[in-house]
């Protein structure tokens, strides 16, 4: 989960740099600046940092060089908000300005100095620096030889080894740093713009003659030395009673990329080389996360009916807020509701059939039939029973039998055979074709965590699409069981045009740590995530039932709750519908946009 929090984390970031570029306004921390030649620019101390530990530790915590005051220095909210301690540093120098090798300070190193270093070496510590609130990285090259480059954020405070003809193992600290600066020049003016901020940490046994505080010289770093060979200079041991000489150099490099370019380029860089460093992700996945699911004909079925349910209350709201639907006129809301489902019913057979077809079916009429009679015949077999309750109690409210009879002559007649010609349609056009090829072998799906459990995720998944209409819910009950006028369809649009937006959300986000946990079983879960907004809008329909109305006779609490079945029911093929397209498309598009080797 850290992995995933990293690279959600850095695509956000990535997105609130893009824009702000775009539209020329900065954001807390992240505004550039610019330089002229011959400004002085201070290197700041950010923190030491271990994956081994995860125990940050301020950089004065091991006695490096301190400049004569040190000042505390909040670069954004952000860094307060982490605990960051950001410091000023011994290290500076000009900008544009060459910097050969100069000594920052000398080091005398005693027995608890030597302990503290020892353990930062072994924990693999990193020392984390600033400039220009661009962090201090590592270029690392590609062990395949590639071209590409990464980095890596900070440099270790040192490494272990043994001197050659010995095999005990010794401690090197690195006490030479090498600065690389990256400017993008103005072409107009001579102002730049620091876009990159490079080390190359060494570990360099400095020789002097005399030591003088004032103007410290060594003869292995000093005002002619520009580049020092490493392959003759010796590792500065650390032990204690031993001297370590601080040094570093300091380089410039004009770069085309511009300042936004480079911070988002070297986001993602490190995003990517942690996701291939740990060998796991949603990249794996790519040879089954296209295989077709357990009751893959069942789920067209799903889909095909929840695309007609969403295109009849699409459809439907529209006439209403247009004013076609008279909010005192309840008939004629119902009937243009139920008018609206029948001719639907060609988009239900047409969707289902395409994924029916995709997921290499061939007995598209049995699916069609599953489509056109499936959703309808287990409503109106529902509503058969409570009608024949309200029927015993001698009540108007009952439907006769014509109209019975002619809803079934809409279905049998209308919605059934439209439902087979756009199944037809649907059918005769080629399959859509999946971004990646499926192995022949399934994958074995690791032991997941007890959050990422199917029916912890889906009950999850479904409080915040029921959390986007649980307000007005409130008025539709009330005004379909306590007789009062709805007329809000402008407000009831827009929470609809909500409920849409945060079933997809919700759905993707979801779906996306699933990949990532390498389960790919993500087609059912994806529909149950989003229609699992039901269960809670039917727990709903019983606290209002307890709270706010007076029914005592059992065939009325019946009717109540058997009309209800049928309205959640239905939310859950809407919105279930809504979760699946979103996680479709989602998928579609991560696995066609990434080259797999």
């Amino acid at each position: 989960m850290g992995s995933n929090s990293a690279t959600v984390a850095a695509i956000f970031f990535s997105l609130l740099l893009l824009i702000s570029h775009t539209y020329s306004f900065y954001l807390p921390g992240v505004a550039p600046r610019d330089f002229q030649r011959g400004d002085p620019l201070q290197v700041k101390v950010n923190k030491l940092s271990s994956t081994k530990t995860q125990l940050p530790y301020d950089y004065y915590y091991l006695k490096y060089c301190k400049p004569s005051k040190i000042m505390n220095n909040a670069e954004n909210l952000g860094e307060v908000l982490r605990g960051d301690r950001i410091e000023n540093s011994v290290y500076t120098f000009n900008m544009r300005e060459e910097q050969p090798c100069k000594v920052a300070c000398r080091l005398k190193v005693e027995a608890d100095t030597a302990k503290n270093f020892k353990e930062k070496i072994d924990d693999e510590y990193r020392v984390n620096m600033i400039l220009d609130n661009l962090p201090v990285a590592v270029l690392r090259q590609r062990r395949d030889g590639s071209p590409s480059t990464t980095y890596e954020h900070g440099f270790r405070v040192g490494f272990k080894g043994n001197y050659a003809g010995s095999k005990e193992e010794k401690y090197f600290i690195n006490n030479h740093l090498s600065f690389r600066v990256m400017y993008h020049k103005d072409p107009e003016t001579d102002s730049a713009r620091i876009v990159g901020f490079e080390v190359t940490p060494n570990s360099i046994n400095h020789e002097y003659k005399e030591w003088d505080e004032k103007n410290p010289q060594v003869t292995t770093c000093n005002q002619n030395t520009k580049n020092i060979i490493q392959g003759s200079a010796v590792p500065q041991e650390v032990d204690k009673d031993k001297d370590i000489v601080f040094t570093y150099d300091v380089s410039f490099k004009e770069s085309d990329v511009k300042w936004a370019s480079q911070i988002l380029q070297t986001i993602i860089n490190w995003t990517h080389r942690m996701k291939l460093k740990k060998k796991t992700g949603w990249k794996l996945l790519h040879g089954d996360v296209f295989r077709a699911p357990i009751n893959s004909g069942l789920l067209c079925v799903y889909i095909g009916t929840g695309v007609q349910v969403f295109a009849m209350t699409l459809v439907t709201m529209i006439f209403a807020v247009l004013g076609f639907l008279s909010p005192s006129n309840r008939g004629g809301l119902m009937t243009a509701m139920v008018l609206l489902w029948v001719f639907m019913g060609l988009f239900a057979g047409y969707t289902s059939a395409r994924l029916y077809k995709m997921f290499k079916g061939t007995e598209w009429k049995r699916n069609t039939l599953k489509t056109a009679f499936m959703f309808p015949g287990i409503l109106f077999g529902i509503f058969f029973v409570l009608n024949a309750l309200i029927w015993g109690e001698k009540s108007s409210g009952a439907v006769p039998f014509g109209t019975m009879f002619a809803l079934v002559c809409l279905w049998f007649g209308i919605s059934v055979p439209l439902v087979f010609v756009g199944s037809y349609l649907g059918f005769k056009k080629p399959a859509m074709e999946d971004p990646v090829k499926t192995n022949k072998i399934p994958r074995q799906i690791p032991e997941q965590a007890w959050y990422m459990k199917p029916v912890f995720s889906i009950l999850i998944g479904g409080i915040l699409p029921f959390g986007a209409v649980f307000i007005e819910l409130f008025f539709i009950l009330t005004s379909i069981w306590l007789n009062q006028f709805y007329y809000i369809f402008g407000f009831l649009f827009i929470v609809f045009v909500i409920l849409i937006i945060t079933c997809a959300e919700i759905t993707i986000v979801l779906c996306y740590f699933q990949l990532c946990s390498e389960d790919y079983h993500w087609w059912w879960r994806a529909y149950l995530t989003a229609g699992s907004s039901a269960f809670y809008l039917f727990l709903y329909s019983v606290f209002y039932f307890f709270t706010k109305l007076e029914i005592t006779k059992l065939v009325s609490g019946i009717l109540y709750f058997g009309y209800m079945l049928i309205g959640s029911y239905a939310f859950f093929v809407l919105t279930g519908t809504i979760g699946f397209y979103a996680c479709f498309w989602f998928v579609r598009k991560i696995y066609s946009s990434v080259k797999i080797d």
